[in-house]
């Protein structure tokens, strides 16, 4: 009986392949996001104001941000959670691929994080006349909770690993 529990559960793993098949979709529409905006802005270029470049410039570098830590998540977890990614020979690889283990990706994730919240953050402060000053004292708070807790996840690891 024992043995069957373990294979169960062994086997559960795969309930995670397609969670991790879905975040390729979320890529796909992060990437038609990102060309949207790219479309709107190219046209409009020369009547935007310089900050409303600065703004939609910021939004796509936040867009791609998250889609690396999308692929990031979806490939590092798929490795290191359901099955190791065999590639045909001579196909590239990236060069972290098997080397991520989950306390890796857990810091590489919370470093993601704060890369996206600073970018976000930048974005309010540009328009930040249009923002009222208690949402501005939250947007910080909420920025330095992401930084403290990137800073002590990164802590804690490097205490464990020695």
């Amino acid at each position: 009986m024992e043995r069957f529990i373990e294979s169960v559960m062994y086997s559960a793993r795969w309930l995670l392949a397609p969670i991790y098949l879905g975040l390729s979709l979320a890529l796909l529409a992060l990437a038609l996001k990102f060309f949207q905006e790219l479309v709107h802005v190219i046209p409009n270029v020369f009547a935007l104001t310089e900050s409303d470049l600065v703004l939609a410039i910021l939004a796509m570098i936040d867009m791609a941000l998250v889609g690396g830590l999308l692929v990031m998540v979806m490939i590092s977890g798929y490795e290191n959670f359901v099955s190791q990614i065999n590639l045909a020979e001579g196909k590239e690889r990236l060069s972290w691929l098997g080397k991520m283990d989950s306390s890796s990706l857990k810091n590489k994730v919370a470093a993601s994080i704060v890369a996206i919240s600073s970018i976000h953050l930048l974005r309010i402060f540009m328009d930040a006349q249009n923002i009222e000053p208690v949402y501005l004292k939250w947007y910080v708070i909420i920025h330095m909770t992401f930084v403290a807790s990137a800073f002590a996840m990164g802590y804690l690891d490097k205490l464990t690993k020695h």
